[in-house]
């Protein structure tokens, strides 16, 4: 007899069922899994053995054989442990496999039988769910799978609390829902930053139209508390957006206490960061910084000084809102739509221009750091703009500025014109916008459009430099809550991106 039981793997978060076929047959003494496993499920013929003994069963002296079908899929994670146990007590005859065919499972097993949290609780729930399906599942990610919707959530602690549930000896009863709070508590507020109202104002246009951001200045300027401040004037995540974050999240491994990411994420890895560890990848091709980062920010201090290697692996995710991850037999890919935000000094010594700081090596130490970032990369970024630095005696003297919530009700009325635009198209923001929906949206007046030209031909911008400007311009026209972009609107558009022409700071 072949019992059989389903658990899922992952390709980015994507879920693919799994079916986990057992048999047990007359001849030598074995225990082999075949189906494209990894070591982590090789392994787990002794986890299972030693699991089922800590519940008063051996496996027989026969030949066992364990299969994951489909055989062609690559499958990865210790969560086959307890599909796997389950499977092995109904080919055994301890458990009728009606009483478990048509539950999704995942757990660790450990040696004592307990069921050990693993990653991916969350998209393998939702996939339970759509395939109308149960859900098994570690105890304490019980919660976190509730948020699926699925009502056939069974979560036990061990798996000896489990073979009683499925033979109808003992009542697990369903994880207790919690709710959903805040994620981190941040006591960052825009009325720390004295000064720098042109930087403000460029952080407010960038978090009502989801652009990128270049802020270029010496040490001490507050580039990085402008940039940690800005999901503090950044409209909250929607439902929708709230459960895309948190799959990414789960994968990783990183949902705690069955709370979804309830605030938009912040990433700052710092600039010795790895490729793979910036665009995923890696033994298990774990998400990201730029996929952590999934409607949220991704903040890159000193930008010169991370690897040109990292840096060019860029370029596809900004513009395509996802990373492709490239594996030997397989291609895996994750959603990246972040806000990116850079900060870099003038030069090395970061004094280029500062009255007491004169640099010897000055303009070719300038032209030398800044050439580490490519024209390509440059072109992607939308706002581009200079942090002057700010002297002892005037920041004494100047009084803090609006507050974060005051900012964000302009923020939110803006982001509601923008919404009514794209009510019935696949975008949300003006930098998303592209190609025809932009020629539908930006509506220039004749006047604006000759000044667009007229500036790009001068900075020798590209065409996508030149539709970056459409982009930046509709949205301070949409802070106006004007309909038509103006020459006003194009003209402050276009100051983000002459002050910072590459060459010229």
């Amino acid at each position: 007899m072949i019992s059989c039981t389903h658990s899922v793997a992952f390709a980015g978060i994507d879920v693919l069922k799994i079916s986990i076929e057992v048999q047990i047959t007359n001849g030598l003494p074995s225990f082999t899994i075949v189906g494209l496993g990894d070591k982590a499920i090789a392994e787990s013929r002794e986890r299972v053995r030693a699991a089922l003994h800590a519940v008063g069963l051996s496996l027989p002296a026969n030949h066992i054989t364990v299969n994951l079908a489909p055989a062609d899929v690559v499958k990865e994670g210790t969560h086959f442990d307890l599909p796997i146990a389950i499977a092995l007590m109904g080919a055994m005859g301890v458990l009728e496999p009606e009483s478990f065919y048509n539950y999704l499972m995942m757990g660790e097993l450990g040696l004592d039988g307990t069921i050990r949290p693993v990653s991916g609780i969350l998209p393998a729930s939702v996939a339970a769910t759509s395939y109308e399906m149960g859900f098994i599942c570690p105890k304490e990610q019980g919660p976190e799978a509730l948020w699926s919707g699925n009502l056939a959530i069974v979560a036990p602690h061990n798996l000896l609390d489990l073979m009683n549930h499925l033979k109808g000896t003992q009542l697990l009863l369903p994880p207790e829902p919690v709710s959903a709070q805040s994620t981190q508590t941040s006591f960052l507020d825009m009325k720390d930053i004295k000064g720098q109202e042109s930087a403000k104002r460029a952080m407010e246009i960038a978090a009502v139209g989801g652009h990128n951001v270049l802020m270029v200045g010496p040490p001490g300027s507050g580039k990085s508390m402008l940039a940690a401040r800005l999901p503090t004037i950044m409209p909250p995540l929607s439902t929708q957006e709230m459960l895309e974050v948190s799959k990414i999240h789960s994968v990783a491994g990183l949902l705690k206490d069955g709370q979804l990411v309830t605030t938009r994420p912040f990433r700052a890895p710092h600039y010795n960061a790895s490729t793979p560890a910036m665009v995923g990848g890696g033994l298990k091709a774990k998400p990201g910084e730029i996929s952590l980062a999934h409607r949220g920010v991704l903040f890159l201090d000193e930008l010169p000084e991370f690897s040109r290697q990292t840096l060019e692996a860029l370029r596809q995710p900004l513009e395509t809102g996802e990373v492709s991850v490239a594996r030997a037999n397989s291609h895996i890919t994750y959603p990246s739509r972040f806000q990116f935000i850079a900060a870099m000094n003038p030069c090395r010594c970061g004094y280029l221009g500062v009255p007491g700081h004169e640099c010897p090596r000055a303009p070719r130490c300038a032209q030398e750091y800044q050439s580490k970032l490519s024209g390509p990369l440059l072109d992607r970024i939308d706002i581009q703009i200079e942090v002057p630095l700010i002297n002892p005696w005037q920041l004494g003297q100047l009084q803090s500025g609006e507050d974060s919530a005051t900012i964000l009700k302009r923020v939110m009325a803006a982001r509601a014109f923008q919404k009514d635009r794209f009510t019935n198209l696949p975008i949300s923001t003006n930098a998303e916008a592209d190609g025809r929906i932009l020629e539908q949206v930006a509506n220039l007046t004749d006047e604006a459009r000759a000044q667009l030209i007229h500036v790009a031909e001068q900075l020798h911008l590209s065409g996508r430099g030149f539709h970056r400007m459409i982009r930046v311009a509709r949205t301070i026209a949409d802070m106006d809550q004007s309909e038509t972009i103006l020459r006003v609107h194009m003209d402050e558009a276009l100051s983000f991106r002459k002050s910072c022409a590459k060459g010229e700071l």
